[in-house]
């Protein structure tokens, strides 16, 4: 992929269960709507194949990787930022079930193997579509080592609903320890669009205001365990 120039396809970050793709040139995002049964049938396959999802183990970083501290951690170390965005957009109704989720991956066992390469900041925006299926990622500027899990939580941001459970049925290395952490990266991931929607609708600098109703789609899929 050539930076600067026009993009490959990319998902709406308005509408991440269509996967609906785009052309992107800088910040600038053209939206191709694609019908919406279409492209989900093609994520829900490709959920489901062995060939299409990392079964094998997740690739060891190297001596000295790169680490940070409020994503690479465990949940319980990334207290202050999930405080944030709670604070700032969980709407009062969902909130003791939001509380209920980040405290669920609090508490669950630690990340026993070595730090594996992490991407960081899976959403929406950031991954490729072709045709209506995911093909490809983008934006490796917080690519850091750490816990696997902080990316499994694309499970709920990226996936339609109903897909989440067939993902962690084909990925070999993901168990109920290691679920619990990504739902709680999950929920802080899709407060952070509502956050980025808030602040659009707002006329804040950096606001998007189509990312709210993805955040919180997302975050509706992480409290349900679709």
């Amino acid at each position: 992929m050539t930076v600067g120039t026009t993009q490959p396809e990319r998902a709406d970050p308005g509408d991440p269960a269509t996967a609906t793709p785009g052309t992107a040139s800088g910040d600038h995002l053209e939206i191709q709507p694609l019908e919406r049964n279409t492209a989900r049938r093609r994520i829900e396959v490709d959920a489901g194949r062995n060939d299409r999802l990392p079964a094998s183990a997740p690739y060891g970083a190297p001596p000295e990787p790169p680490i940070t501290t409020d994503r690479s951690a465990h949940p319980k170390n990334c207290a202050d930022g999930s405080k944030h965005f709670f604070q700032a957009v969980v709407p009062g109704e969902i909130a003791a079930d939001v509380r209920a989720v980040w405290d669920n991956a609090v508490t669950a066992p630690e990340w026993e193997g070595p730090p594996v390469w992490v991407h960081g900041d899976l959403h929406p925006a950031n991954v490729v579509v072709s045709d209506g299926t995911l093909s490809g990622v983008v934006d490796f500027g917080d690519l850091f080592a750490g816990d696997p899990a902080w990316d499994l939580a694309a499970a709920w941001v990226l996936l339609p609903a109903g897909t989440a459970s067939r993902f962690f049925d084909r990925y070999a290395h993901a168990d109920e320890a290691a679920i619990r952490r990504a739902r709680g990266p999950a929920a802080m991931k899709s407060l952070f669009l509502m956050l980025m929607g808030q602040n659009g609708d707002r006329g804040l600098p950096g606001g998007k205001p189509h990312w709210g109703p993805a955040g919180r789609a997302a975050l509706d899929r992480v409290l349900k365990r679709v």
